[in-house]
């Protein structure tokens, strides 16, 4: 499997724009007066299923053939991705069936049976997650869409650095967190391709840093640990997207909880729109290296809005 490429990208987002929201794009003074820098937050959080996955899922499913299509469709998800594939299956008219973590925030869980998917729960591990989608594979046919390393999704999660883009002009600074890495990857690509001077950098976890490890040690690390209140990045790299991490992105710098949680509350309070953890971590990387943004456009991706109300980190 290739990367794609910006062709790639303007593509995808001409296939699924008719079945896709064009996010916002929202300002703070109260965070810009904080840091010193303007920050042009891409609002994904108000995208259908409430995250950006929604882009690379639809990209994905759009493109395959009906034969392939019909015997179902199967991913494994913590969440997010997880409603995306459950909600392009149904507007496609495929039956999906998601392999959960059992510790997948209920939100999520509930979101994906409401769209009429099927979930299969397991051990919150990436084995545990590929043994249980492989079972079902062998037994139905179904067509696995990797969370994130798959071209077709990189391409359609690049489409939302590529709306920003097209919006707010003279960034410096393109930021996104980094889970499995499908976001940071082709918004990397979308990025570098349109402006080879733009700055792309990702925000991962303290506690869920094999990005990071695996930038420095020039090969995939394993996570470590589930345990980052920022659920949406418990996951390892893949092939394709430590390939574009290593070519496209800057650097990737970690942030420990606390940062993570007083940013995700400080948006709530000061933005008024409902973010999941996952979105504070670039937010937190200014935060905690004012002096490296001061000055700068930066141009950030709030990932999505699917939060367990009655578990906040606060």
């Amino acid at each position: 499997m290739n990367l794609p490429d910006l062709k790639s990208i303007r593509e995808a987002y001409k296939r699924i724009a008719p079945f896709i929201h064009r996010t916002p794009v929202l300002t703070s003074s109260y965070l810009n007066r904080e840091t010193g820098a303007e920050i042009f937050f891409k609002c994904e959080n108000f995208q259908k299923v409430g995250a950006f996955k929604f882009r690379g899922a639809c990209n994905a499913i759009m493109q395959l053939d009906r034969a392939s299509g019909e015997k179902g469709i199967i991913t494994h998800s913590s969440g997010n991705h997880a409603q995306a594939v459950a909600l392009a299956a149904k507007m496609n008219g495929y039956k999906a069936t998601i392999v959960m973590p059992h510790n997948a925030p209920k939100v999520k869980v509930n979101a994906v049976k409401g769209y009429g998917a099927s979930v299969v729960f397991c051990k919150p591990t990436i084995e545990a997650r590929q043994e249980s989608a492989d079972e079902i594979i062998h037994a139905t046919g179904a067509t696995f869409i990797h969370p994130y390393n798959h071209p077709h999704v990189i391409a359609g999660q690049g489409t939302s650095a590529l709306e920003l883009l097209d919006e707010v002009s003279g960034l410096d600074v393109l930021m996104a967190p980094v889970g499995g890495g499908g976001l940071i990857s082709g918004s990397a690509i979308a990025s570098k391709s349109l402006n080879p001077e733009i700055s792309v950098i990702g925000g991962e976890p303290e506690l869920a840093d094999d990005a990071y490890r695996s930038l420095q040690s020039g090969k995939i690390e394993p996570v470590l640990r589930t345990d980052t209140v920022a659920d949406g990045l418990r996951t390892s790299l893949g092939e394709l997207t430590f390939k574009a991490i290593r070519n496209y992105v800057d650097q990737i710098i970690t942030v420990p909880e606390e940062s993570i949680i007083r940013d995700m509350r400080t948006v709530w309070e000061r933005m008024k729109i409902i973010i999941e953890p996952s979105c504070a971590v670039p937010l937190s990387v200014i935060m905690d290296n004012k002096e490296m943004f001061k000055g700068k456009r930066i141009g950030l991706i709030i990932t999505g809005g699917n939060v367990d109300l009655n578990h906040l980190p606060w």
